[in-house]
C-alpha cells in the first residue's frame, strides 16, 4: 500500500504565502483545512510553511509526507449526522529551526510572505527574558517571531508594503496585542532601533482571535479501518467536528486579504470580539457547566444522552434560549444560530463527552461560565432565572459525591473539596446553601444578597435531595 506524499496523491502547489508556528492537530484540522477550502474555491493561492515551535514536534513526519494529510470531519452537518474527508495539500514544507534556523530565517526573505498564523499552546505567548537575537533559535516563540520580523525588516529595508498580518490562535485573551507587546520588548531588550519598532506599529498587524472546533486529534483506536478505507498510508490523519467559528479582530483591510465569504466559511470579521467571546464562554461552556450536575444526577452518562433525553434535554434548550441569550447584546438571529449549533454539537454521535470529564473544578466554572448570565439577568429583568439557579443547586447537590447511594469522583480544588465535605455533614439544607452563595472565595459576592436568590436555590436542593433529580427536574 502506497504512502501518502505529493508522488502517490494528485494535489496542488501554491505560493508560499503563510508562515505558519505549529504543526499540530488543531492547526491541520482548523486554519489548514479553511485555507483549503479557500485555495480551492476562491484561488486563494496560499501555500503554508510550518515552523516547529518547540524541539520536539512532527516536522519530519510531516515533510515525509510533503506535508500532506487526511482530515476528517465528523459532525451535524445540515441537520444531518455526516463523516466526510478529504486530503489537505496547503502546506507545502515544514522546518525545524533547531536543526536548521538559517533555513527558517530565510523565509524572511520571501516576498510573497504575508501570514503568520500560531497555535503554540496557552504558554507559548509568553516573555523569555533569557532570548537572545543572536541565538539560534529563541526558545521562545516570541523571540522566534522577532528574529524573523527584524532579518525581515532589514532584508527590504523596512518597506512598508512587506508588513504582515499576524493570526495567533492561542487559547488567551487579546493574543494578538500581547504577542505584539512581547515583541516590542524584545526589541527594546536587543536594542533593534526606532524604525523597526516603527515598522512593527506601522505596517504589521496583529489580530485578536477567537478559535472554536473540537478536534479529538489522530484517531488511534480506528487507524486500520481508516488505512482500509482510504487505501493508502497516512500517518498524520486527524480527525474534526464540523461546527467552526474563527473571530478575527482587526481593521477592515484584513478581510479584504481572506477570501473567507466567498467559501461559506465561519470566519468573522470584526473590530471587537469580545461579543463573540462572551457569547462563547456563556452559551457553549456555560451550557456544558449547567448541564454537568442535571444531567450526572439525572443518571446520565454523556452529554449527546443528556439531548437525547427529553426532559434533560428540554432543560438545557430552555436555560440556553429563555435564560443565557436574553442576556448576551448581540442579534437575536446571531444568538439562535450558534445556540443551535452548540445543540447540535452536543448531539455529534461521532463524539462521546462524558459529563464527568468535563465535571472538573465545576465551582470556578459555574462562576466563570454561568454566574454572569445570573447576574446580567436579575439586572436585565429584575427576577430571577429558574434553570441557571436549578442548576446551581443541582451543583451543591453534585459536591454531596454521591448519586443513588454510589461516590462521585470529584475533582476540584482541595479546599473546595474540603468546604463541601463540612457543609454537608451538617446534612441542614438551609445552612448549606446559606454557606454556598455567601462564600465570596467561590464568587467573589456574596449571592445571598439577592433577593429571593438564597430561598429559590434552597428550594430545588431540597427539592433535588428529596424526591431525586428525575423528578425535581421534571416539576420543575
Amino acid at each position: 500500500m502506497d504512502a501518502l506524499n505529493r508522488s502517490t496523491a494528485n494535489v496542488n502547489t501554491y505560493t508560499e504565502r503563510i508562515l505558519q508556528f505549529g504543526e499540530g492537530n488543531f492547526l491541520r484540522a482548523f486554519a489548514n483545512w479553511m485555507i483549503h477550502e479557500m485555495n480551492k474555491k476562491a484561488n486563494f493561492d496560499a501555500g503554508v510553511v510550518v515552523v516547529q515551535p518547540i524541539d520536539q514536534g512532527l516536522v519530519k513526519m510531516l515533510n515525509d509526507q510533503d506535508g500532506l494529510y487526511t482530515l476528517y470531519l465528523n459532525g451535524i452537518k445540515n441537520g444531518k449526522a455526516i463523516s466526510e474527508h478529504e486530503i489537505i495539500d496547503c502546506i507545502q514544507r515544514a522546518i525545524n529551526p533547531y536543526e536548521n534556523f538559517a533555513g527558517y530565517l530565510a523565509n524572511a526573505k520571501n516576498p510573497d510572505l504575508r501570514f503568520v498564523i500560531s497555535n503554540t499552546t496557552e504558554a507559548g505567548i509568553a516573555y523569555n527574558a533569557n532570548d537572545k537575537l543572536e541565538d539560534a533559535p529563541q526558545k521562545s516563540f516570541p523571540g522566534k517571531l522577532t528574529a524573523l520580523l527584524y532579518k525581515r525588516f532589514q532584508e527590504f529595508n523596512g518597506a512598508s508594503d512587506k508588513g504582515l498580518i499576524i493570526i495567533p490562535c492561542e487559547l488567551i485573551d487579546n493574543n494578538g496585542e500581547n504577542l505584539k507587546r512581547i515583541i516590542l520588548q524584545y526589541a527594546s531588550d536587543w536594542n533593534l532601533g526606532a524604525g523597526f519598532v516603527e515598522w512593527i506599529n506601522e505596517d504589521n498587524i496583529f489580530c485578536n482571535t477567537l478559535v472554536d472546533r473540537i478536534v479529538p486529534g489522530y484517531p488511534r483506536d480506528k487507524m486500520d479501518a481508516i488505512t482500509k478505507e482510504l487505501g493508502y498510508k497516512d500517518n498524520l490523519v486527524v480527525e474534526g467536528e464540523q461546527f467552526h467559528l474563527w473571530v478575527i479582530e482587526g481593521p477592515a483591510s484584513v478581510k479584504e486579504e481572506i477570501p473567507a465569504e466567498v467559501c461559506g466559511l465561519n470566519i468573522v470579521f470584526t473590530d471587537n470580539q469580545e461579543p463573540y467571546r462572551t457569547r462563547k464562554v456563556r452559551i457553549l461552556n456555560g451550557a456544558h457547566t449547567c448541564l454537568v450536575p442535571v444531567g450526572y444526577l439525572y443518571g446520565i452518562e454523556k452529554v449527546r444522552e443528556s439531548l437525547e433525553d427529553n426532559v434533560v434535554g428540554g432543560f438545557l434548550k430552555d436555560a440556553i434560549f429563555n435564560e443565557i441569550c436574553p442576556t448576551l447584546d448581540l442579534s437575536e438571529e446571531e444568538l439562535n444560530q450558534f445556540s443551535n449549533d452548540v445543540l447540535d454539537r452536543f448531539r455529534n454521535p461521532y463524539l462521546e463527552h462524558a459529563l464527568m470529564s468535563i465535571s472538573l473544578n465545576s465551582v470556578s466554572k459555574y462562576k466563570t461560565r454561568v454566574l454572569p448570565s445570573v447576574l446580567e439577568y436579575v439586572k436585565r429583568k429584575n427576577e430571577l432565572p429558574n434553570r441557571l439557579l436549578f442548576s446551581l443547586a443541582a451543583l451543591i447537590a453534585f459536591y454531596k459525591g454521591e448519586r443513588n447511594g454510589e461516590e462521585i469522583t470529584l475533582k476540584d480544588d482541595e479546599k473546595v473539596l474540603a468546604f463541601f465535605k463540612t457543609q454537608w455533614a451538617t446534612n441542614d439544607l438551609g445552612k448549606i446553601t446559606q454557606a454556598v452563595l455567601s462564600n465570596t472565595d467561590f464568587w467573589a459576592t456574596d449571592l445571598t444578597k439577592i433577593k429571593g436568590l438564597q430561598n429559590k436555590v434552597e428550594g430545588h436542593l431540597s427539592a433535588i435531595i428529596g424526591e431525586g433529580m428525575q423528578k425535581a427536574l421534571k416539576s420543575l
